[in-house]
């Protein structure tokens, strides 16, 4: 989608994925090796009373719903920018995660390209909202 067809308050919602106990701790053994992602002993007797997904993980899974919708397609030319990134919630093993973009903002920045701002907004099965964040892209007009 080029950057002229987005408009300001326009929705997307993606399909969603469910993350077990392997898909959460298999992403903190490698990227944010801390006790609450990987020791259930531990994370038992914690504030959230077990595993929980990395914030960053919920990031990376909150991106790529967002990506395969295929909104951009071949016009996007580069990320630009990460803003107001917030973890409301955290998301246990067995949650399953939509998300809801809308367009917050555009800018002619050249007269090929403009960016394109959306607010992706990540919910769980209850409908909680359990991550947002602003994500701002270079985008073929």
């Amino acid at each position: 989608m080029k950057y002229d067809a987005f408009t300001i308050g326009q929705v997307f919602e993606s399909d969603s994925l469910t993350l077990t106990k392997a898909d959460i701790m298999g992403f903190a053994e490698k990227f944010d090796p801390q006790y609450m992602h990987l020791d259930e002993g531990k994370a038992a007797e914690g504030r959230f009373n077990g595993i929980i997904a990395s914030g960053i993980h919920t990031l990376g899974v909150s991106f790529k719903l967002w990506v395969e919708l295929g909104v951009y397609g071949e016009d996007i030319i580069a990320g630009t920018g990460m803003d107001r990134i917030r973890f409301l919630r955290p998301v246990y093993p067995g949650d399953e995660l939509r998300v809801v973009a809308e367009v917050i903002n555009k800018k002619k920045v050249k007269k090929d390209a403009g960016i394109v701002t959306v607010l992706l907004s990540t919910y769980n099965a209850g409908n909680e909202k359990v991550f947002k964040g602003e994500l701002s892209v270079l985008i073929k007009r």
